[in-house]
């Protein structure tokens, strides 16, 4: 199902809410938020950085493009709670407030 909703994904038309929309985060708990921040925190730091976050969409789907430096900016700045560039765990729930506002 997300591989093929990655499709509507063209270059610099990457929305994170409505990603995460069509993968039914939303409705999620914070546990299953939890795994999928967990999941794109490649390096274990227990945060999300640039770098990692520009390969989101292929975590889903090994044919996804990359984000551009653009989508990425933007996606760490909605979720960079305190500023530092990235997306710490300790965020995770304002991730999920996030997440959760309407598109």
């Amino acid at each position: 199902r997300s591989s093929g909703a990655l499709r509507h994904f063209t270059a610099e038309s990457f929305d994170h809410k409505k990603f995460f929309d069509m993968l039914g985060l939303k409705s999620k708990s914070s546990d299953d938020v939890k795994k999928v921040f967990t999941a794109l925190d490649a390096d274990n730091s227990g945060f999300i950085e640039e770098e990692e976050l520009k390969f989101v969409l292929k975590s889903f789907s090994k044919n996804a493009r990359d984000l551009t430096d653009k989508e990425t900016k933007a996606f760490i700045k909605a979720a960079d709670m305190d500023g530092d560039g990235k997306i710490g765990i300790e965020g995770k729930d304002e991730l999920i407030v996030m997440l959760k506002k309407p598109v």
